[in-house]
């Protein structure tokens, strides 16, 4: 059963690849689906919207389409006035209008390119166990915010090994392919004294930063040392500081999901 949470949080991660951006916006119910979700009051569906379009906005053809898309404008407005949101949606809501307001090069597209689209569509293999994501961890100073980093990191069932970039305060996590980052967020954001954000790149090679929700997250306890999986299972790049590792896709020519997800988005008028 598709619930608004699920639906956006997938797309969210599907969107954080850089090959499904085009694909999303492209898409004739995605971008519509997610400027009704800039209204839902449930502050987990505002933020993972808020990340999904953040995500899309790192690719520049995107942005004229997302600030022409009906509502959306009048959406981040909406919400970067409304009372009684966390701070965080605040901010990352001023960000994504901001980057669909900054001026930019106009892009020439062809009559088929514009055109809304049902295409294929990549999605992580589904025999994918592990996946690498890098954090920037403010606090990260000393030997002591390390030692306390690594006691949150292993307390997170589905962290599998990490390494740290003392100097960047960086900390690659190698974790199972369903473990929501965000629940890396939420177990460094209870030591008090460090936060944490995921580092991507975007399309012109540049590094930004994502803000991760650290609150209302369930992180689940490891009762044990972790297990480790063969190195075989994942096609790590060699570079111990890059940004964020690339995963494997794999076409999804039928677009069955996307279908059913741009469904439920077009449809969903009412929570």
């Amino acid at each position: 059963m598709m619930d608004a949470l699920s639906v956006v949080s997938q797309l969210r991660d599907l969107a954080s690849e850089p090959q499904n951006r085009d694909v999303i916006v492209q898409d004739e119910g995605c971008l519509p689906g997610l400027v009704l979700f800039l209204d839902h009051k449930d502050p987990e569906v505002l933020f993972a919207t808020l990340q999904t379009l953040r995500y899309l906005a790192e690719l520049p053809p995107n942005i004229p389409i997302m600030k022409n898309e009906l509502g959306m404008m009048v959406s981040l407005e909406s919400l970067m006035a409304r009372e009684g949101v966390s701070v965080d949606i605040t901010a990352l809501a001023q960000e994504v209008y901001d980057i669909l307001c900054a001026p930019a090069n106009p892009v020439r597209r062809t009559p088929e390119t514009q055109r809304r689209k049902k295409s294929q569509f990549f999605i992580n293999s589904s025999n994918k166990k592990a996946k690498s994501v890098t954090l920037h961890i403010q606090g990260l100073d000393s030997s002591d915010q390390r030692g306390l980093c690594e006691e949150a990191l292993l307390k997170v069932k589905g962290v599998i090994s990490f390494t740290f970039q003392m100097a960047s305060k960086r900390c690659t996590v190698r974790i199972r392919s369903d473990l929501p980052t965000e629940s890396l967020a939420s177990a460094i954001a209870a030591t008090k004294v460090l936060s944490a954000q995921q580092v991507v790149k975007n399309e012109a090679g540049e590094e930004v930063f994502i803000p991760l929700s650290s609150s209302g997250v369930e992180v689940q306890q490891n009762t044990a040392i972790p297990d480790y999986l063969p190195e075989e299972e994942e096609n790590q790049e060699s570079e111990v500081d890059r940004a964020i590792s690339r995963t494997t896709a794999k076409d999804d020519s039928n677009g069955s999901w996307l279908s059913s997800a741009a469904s439920f988005l077009t449809k969903t008028f009412y929570w």
